[in-house]
């Protein structure tokens, strides 16, 4: 009897049946005809309603449930969640699923309605967007199976307790993985970039031709074969680049419901993978006040899986970046020239400057990339129509903070660094492009 109380639950239609039969019993008061009707009608709905109840409860597991989750989620993408259900009953059944999902995502009326026919089984899916890494606790499934007359409806339950992985958007680094060296990858703004032969890496002599670098000129091979010979050089491979992702409290940002540290975080898990698919060494560092996690530059099949993993567990600090502790640790730990990828955020030219130093001292060893953001949000308002006096000032301390950014970009170019200032949604792309154009440039 508890267990029946437990799953049993009335249907819209039940309550709009004791509507209509209270207000005949209300309507008797006056009308005294009008009772045996509000009678009949009474004992009608009780009939009914037992039938409805001894058609659901009449078969002990009529309806049977699974969630189907996938090995990990990945973060800031759309990740298919699987319910698999089928249908013991001998009648059609109009299913609510409601599903326990992960408190992170702060739904509390989840569910969907479904129908099947008898003895039907079926697979239906819905979607998830996590916005944070880390781990997704996943409660009961519960099927509320109505009756044929849909008077009442029987709760099954599946104690289907699961837990899921969320990692850097993988789903990204495989999108770009394959975009990066296709002819579609135009469409998403990737550029094919010429490579110019700047690496000194031989790879053979050939018959001089109209365009070749007349310092290639091989004069021996030119004496012994009667007619002018060039030496042909093939581009470095397996240089080493490293992803450096501050963990100061400047990485703590919103937008769009990741911080600028997630961002960040799949950006650099694309780089990777595309730097490892392009025949380099790729390694990873995280700083704020102290060296956080780091993974020296590698190229070995397991190097990407090994990043992911790294990455999954880094949070944002409040403390600030102390890039005088990076200095010492490249200096200490990268011996080869290299590629250093670091992802921060200037809202300032004084807080750039105070990091210049640290900066042009690591720019005299190796190739420096800064990646930095813009803010949207200002670009936006800025853009908006100001119709007092207090918006037009707004609108100017708004545009001073947008004309800050690009300053702080020439001023990093003009002292030999590389730059990205883009906007967070864009980051992947850019960094891609950015990276092509250095190894196109042979400046690794």
């Amino acid at each position: 009897m508890l267990t029946l109380y437990r799953q049993l639950f009335l249907g819209k239609r039940l309550y709009l049946g004791l509507a209509v039969v209270a207000l005949v019993f209300f309507l008797s008061f006056w009308f005294w005809i009008v009772y045996p009707i509000a009678l009949f009608l009474a004992c009608m709905l009780t009939a009914l309603f037992l039938v409805d109840l001894l058609s659901v409860f009449g078969k002990k597991a009529g309806i049977q449930g699974s969630r189907i989750l996938p090995e990990k989620f990945s973060n800031s993408d759309a990740n298919e969640v699987g319910i698999s259900i089928s249908n013991g009953y001998r009648f059609a059944v109009r299913l609510f699923v409601l599903d326990e999902i992960p408190e992170q995502f702060q739904k509390r009326d989840f569910g969907y309605f479904t129908d099947l026919a008898p003895g039907e089984s079926r697979e239906t899916h819905y979607s998830l967007t996590p916005k944070l890494r880390g781990e997704y606790r996943f409660g009961s499934l519960h099927l509320f199976a109505h009756g044929p007359l849909g008077l009442v409806a029987r709760r099954y339950s599946f104690d289907d307790r699961q837990t899921v992985k969320v990692y850097p958007s993988f789903l990204q680094m495989r999108k770009y993985e394959f975009l990066a060296f296709n002819a579609m990858k135009r469409e998403y703004g990737l550029k094919k970039l010429r490579k110019f032969g700047h690496s000194r890496e031989f790879e053979q002599i050939k018959p001089y031709v109209v365009g070749d670098d007349l310092r290639h000129l091989n004069w021996k091979a030119a004496a012994k074969t009667g007619k002018p010979m060039t030496n042909h050089f093939q581009e470095e491979k397996a240089q080493p680049v490293y992803s450096i992702i501050d963990l100061g409290r400047v990485m703590k940002m919103p937008f769009d419901g990741l911080s600028l540290l997630d961002y960040a975080i799949n950006s650099s898990l694309v780089f990777s993978n595309i730097a490892l698919k392009n025949g380099d060494k790729a390694g990873l560092a995280t700083f704020s006040d102290q060296i956080g996690p780091t993974c020296e530059a590698h190229h070995r099949p397991t190097q990407i899986k090994t990043i992911m993993e790294l990455l999954y567990n880094i949070q944002t600090g409040f403390p600030e970046s102390d890039f005088g502790k990076l200095y010492s640790w490249v200096r200490k730990k990268v011996g080869q020239k290299s590629l250093l990828m670091i992802y921060t955020n200037f809202e300032h030219a004084g807080a750039m400057r105070r990091q210049l130093p640290f900066l042009r001292a690591l720019a005299k060893h190796h190739v420096v990339l800064v990646v930095f953001f813009e803010n949207h949000l200002l670009e936006e308002f800025s853009e908006q129509p100001a119709s007092s006096l207090s918006g037009i000032v707004e609108k100017t301390i708004a545009a001073k903070f947008i004309y800050d950014k690009r300053l702080i970009a020439k001023e990093l170019k003009r002292h030999g660094i590389q730059t990205i200032l883009c906007a967070p949604q864009s980051l992947s792309i850019q960094t891609i492009n950015k990276y092509l154009e250095i190894k196109a440039k042979g400046l690794i």
